[in-house]
């Protein structure tokens, strides 16, 4: 037995001797009100229950945070911390309105959920979805649309080009047509894009 399993065993034989204890306790203090002890063990298991469904809860509201916001340098430099989700999110402005995108090397195009499209007054019934897109979800129908104004930090472009998923997607992404306008760095957990 190496030194590992002779430390486990040694806390395992620990427990068992504590749970011996306060089961001899219990036998003791409650010898002739069972039924009562039984109540307290099961009221004392919920309140475990529920403290340790709170601390899950508390620990997936906390990463469920958004991530934080990409930084512009003075130089044009624009640094994209990784989220906790591990994803890189950049937040542009398409005609003045702040649109958050998933970074997606591995997307061709820049998409837009329906939602998105919404927000930036396109109509997603009124569109022709002509495009067809191949996603980890399958073959997904799609509309091109163009987009009069894209921000991002100090850079702008003009007339670019967009599509809109017919399909529901958890957000939008942002693909290699609006990323290889830039020069891509991943340095550790952060994404820095420059022109």
């Amino acid at each position: 037995m190496d030194a590992m399993e002779s430390d486990q065993f040694a806390r395992l034989a620990y427990l068992l001797l504590l749970l011996a204890a306060i089961v001899g306790w219990v036998l003791v203090e409650y010898r002739r009100r069972m039924g009562e002890a039984l109540r307290v063990a099961v009221a004392w298991g919920l309140i475990f229950c529920g403290v340790a469904a709170g601390y899950g809860l508390w620990s997936d509201l906390g990463s469920a945070r958004l991530p934080p916001p990409q930084l512009v340098s003075q130089e044009g430099r624009i640094t994209v911390p990784r989220a906790a989700d591990g994803h890189f999110y950049l937040t542009l402005q398409i005609n003045g309105q702040p649109i958050r995108f998933l970074a997606d090397t591995g997307a061709s195009n820049m998409v837009l959920t329906r939602d998105d499209a919404e927000s930036l007054g396109i109509d997603p019934d009124g569109l022709v979805y002509l495009g067809e897109a191949a996603t980890a979800n399958g073959t997904v129908r799609t509309a091109r649309v163009t987009l009069p104004l894209v921000e991002l930090g100090p850079y702008a472009d003009r007339d670019f080009p967009a599509w809109v998923n017919r399909g529901e997607m958890p957000g939008s992404l942002l693909g290699m047509d609006y990323l290889r306008l830039f020069r891509v760095e991943l340095a550790g957990d952060e994404m820095v894009l420059r022109r």
